[in-house]
């Protein structure tokens, strides 16, 4: 059965890969985890000012990254303060290495 394990941890693999290539799929979502892993955290508001879309198109864009797990987001009312979740950017990186490597 050790097999079937491997197997698992393959497809466990490859939908997380999936997951992020598809967080990746927007080159404003790719432009927003540069501008971020270059800070150690930002306001949407920040983002909506560097940006050339609209905060609602910002906002769509932060919440897929989020979903995928690539930001994490902390609420500070008024405010949402974001920044890069290290432990899932380093994940995504070691995957994509593998799958370019």
């Amino acid at each position: 059965m050790k097999g079937t394990s491997n197997i698992k941890e393959h497809r466990k693999e490859t939908e997380e890969l999936a997951r992020f290539a598809k967080a990746l799929g927007h080159p404003t979502r790719i432009e927003i985890l540069k501008y971020l892993e270059s800070r150690s955290c930002c306001f949407t508001g920040d983002l909506v000012d560097i940006f050339p879309v609209a905060q609602s198109t910002v906002s769509q864009h932060l919440k897929e990254l989020k979903e995928a797990g690539l930001i994490k987001g902390e609420v500070n009312p008024p405010k949402v303060k974001y920044c890069i979740d290290q432990e899932n950017w380093q994940r995504a990186k070691t995957l994509f290495g593998i799958l370019f490597g």
